[in-house]
């Protein structure tokens, strides 16, 4: 699962409480201004093991900006975060999703940043309405999905409790972002050798199984109107769990 927009004073640490009962991580993309007013926030996320990503300083098109306004948007919120959680994010969510090849490549070079977008979208920033959160994120998740859901939004945390709750049933496990970009990069399992005993034919090798790996569970889009959403980018390729956007 992913978060856009937060902290919100009230909200995300209701949010929290409901994670920590069920021992989910999940990413949260925050806007600067808000990680700047309410750095305790995010100070606990990152205690309870949550992943803090880069989403503006206050959620413009960046597509739209000149380079030294993109450089201030991601700078400011860096600063923000670094100064809440002790280090720089990895990951940034443009708002809207909106980017391109060029500034994505600028992102990874200049910041260390992976862009990082989303597959299911509930649009609770649209619709106000707990039980269409919980359906929309239902039908539309699969193992490896990253969800996309905004953290300020009453009606988004009071559909967590049964939305999450209804994933955990289906067998779906929670990841953060990196840990599920780090999944898809582990490379399989090679077979044990098997040592033959003295005196037996020529060796042969068994091939251990692993258990398939977990995937995560992610989150939804943005809290105003949004230009044509960019191509998601890739996530990781499914196995037995969810993700986060």
């Amino acid at each position: 699962m992913t978060f856009d927009d937060g902290p919100s004073p009230k909200l995300t640490p209701m949010l929290l409480d409901m994670l920590k009962q069920r021992g989910i991580k999940v990413t949260f993309f925050v806007v600067g201004q808000n990680a700047a007013e309410y750095p305790d926030i995010l100070k606990r996320a990152a205690a309870e093991g949550h992943e803090i990503g880069n989403h503006s300083w206050n959620h413009p098109q960046l597509t739209h900006l000149s380079a030294a306004g993109v450089d201030s948007q991601i700078e400011q919120t860096n600063a923000a975060i670094r100064a809440a959680i002790g280090h720089n994010p990895v990951l940034i969510r443009p708002p809207y999703g909106a980017t391109n090849a060029a500034l994505d490549r600028r992102f990874n070079e200049q910041y260390g940043l992976k862009v990082i977008l989303w597959e299911v979208d509930p649009l609770d920033w649209k619709y106000r309405n707990s039980a269409r959160v919980e359906r929309e994120i239902l039908n539309q998740t699969k193992p490896g999905s990253i969800i996309l859901s905004h953290d300020i939004h009453a009606t988004t945390v009071a559909a967590m409790p049964d939305t999450l709750d209804a994933l955990l049933a289906k067998g779906y496990k929670f990841v953060t972002v990196s840990e599920l970009i780090a999944m898809e990069k582990s490379p399989p399992a090679k077979p044990a050798t098997v040592a033959p005993k003295a005196g037996t034919p020529a060796p042969g090798s068994a091939a251990i199984t692993p258990p398939p790996a977990p995937s995560a569970t992610p989150a939804s889009s943005d809290h105003n109107t949004p230009p044509p959403p960019a191509s998601p980018t890739p996530s990781v390729p499914a196995t037995e769990g969810s993700a986060a956007r």
